[in-house]
């Protein structure tokens, strides 16, 4: 863990093969990061344009694009698991996470069966399973919770989708208790942070309303909620949380949100910006009558909240959605 005092974790938000291989035993060693996530997007960059795919790649020449796909990252996950598996044993996350194929987010049955097709096919405990925030999301995340599995519930935008996932978890851990489970599985709902602000900021400039803090003020709403649901194997997880351009510090999603009992997943740029800066790692103070009144005011100033949260979760969906196909059109 990062910083024990306050429980926060700081977990890499990137996977790729000379990396897993090399660098990535350093952070854990150094205790920087203590888990890692992937998506579609990070294992496009990876299998598209690493050099340490080529003979795999031609090794698993005949198969399906799927199937290469499915064979490349299970074997990168499966790296991140080994390497992270003993800070999972001994209680300090030492997760990684996968995503399910995105174009079953509005298929639970598949998603469901995917999810647990591919925790078995890997083989390590410590391995969550990412389910997009769907209607039918909610409805796989419960049920993989359920048979045990740790999940990741992503793409997070709203406080509708953070309280649709509390409710899954909490009706999972029933599920579970009444089975006699003695060790919960884990998850994290994970709020996306930067993308509001990418989207929103030209248009707060014009009415000169603060900038860079929509996707912090959300985020903590959403964290606000899940520490109030007290459920015992559920933590916030921040995510997008990397920065473009040079208005704000690289680690500036790291420590607005610098909250107890909470994860960081971030770019391993944004990583190395924060162990490097000379800034004091200090905690964040939530204030929950300050998040109310940015709202009441954001509102006041014509944004409507949940029409921005829907446009984010279109196009999150549909930018994993790209990603994915791009890989399986390469690999074909």
């Amino acid at each position: 863990m990062y910083k024990n005092d306050i429980k926060f974790s700081l977990w890499c938000d990137f996977v790729e093969r000379s990396f897993l291989e090399g660098e990535f035993g350093d952070l854990i060693e150094k205790k920087i990061v203590n888990a890692a996530t992937s998506n579609p997007s990070i294992f496009k960059s990876a299998f598209l344009g690493s050099p340490a795919y080529t003979e795999d790649k031609a090794k698993l020449h005949g198969k399906s694009a799927k199937e290469m796909y499915e064979a490349l990252a299970i074997g990168d996950i499966q790296r991140a698991a080994k390497k992270l598996l003993p800070l999972y044993e001994k209680g300090d996350d030492g997760f990684i996470s996968i995503e399910v194929d995105p174009f079953l987010c509005d298929d639970a049955e598949a998603t469901i069966e995917e999810g647990k097709r591919l925790f078995k096919a890997i083989g390590y405990p410590n391995v969550m399973i990412k389910v997009p925030a769907t209607e039918e999301g909610f409805i796989a995340m419960e049920a993989l919770l359920g048979e045990g599995i740790n999940v990741n519930a992503t793409l997070i935008f709203s406080d509708l989708q953070t309280k649709y996932c509390l409710e899954a978890f909490a009706r999972a851990n029933e599920t579970l208790v009444k089975k006699g489970t003695k060790k919960l599985p884990q998850a994290v709902i994970s709020i996306f942070v930067s993308r509001f602000d990418r989207k929103l900021d030209e248009h707060l400039k014009k009415i000169d309303f603060v900038l860079s803090r929509v996707g912090i003020m959300n985020a903590m709403r959403a964290y606000e909620l899940i520490q109030n649901a007290q459920l015992p194997n559920v933590r916030a997880l921040f995510a997008s949380t990397g920065v473009k351009g040079d208005e704000l510090s690289p680690d500036y999603y790291i420590r607005e949100l610098l909250l107890p009992n909470s994860i960081n997943t971030a770019p391993l740029g944004t990583i190395k910006a924060f162990i490097g800066s000379s800034k004091e790692c200090e905690a964040i103070e939530l204030r929950s009558d300050w998040i109310e009144n940015f709202f009441h005011s954001l509102a006041a100033n014509g944004v409507d909240m949940n029409v921005v949260c829907d446009e984010l979760m279109d196009e999150g969906l549909s930018a994993f959605k790209d990603a994915f196909v791009e890989i399986l059109d390469e690999l074909k």
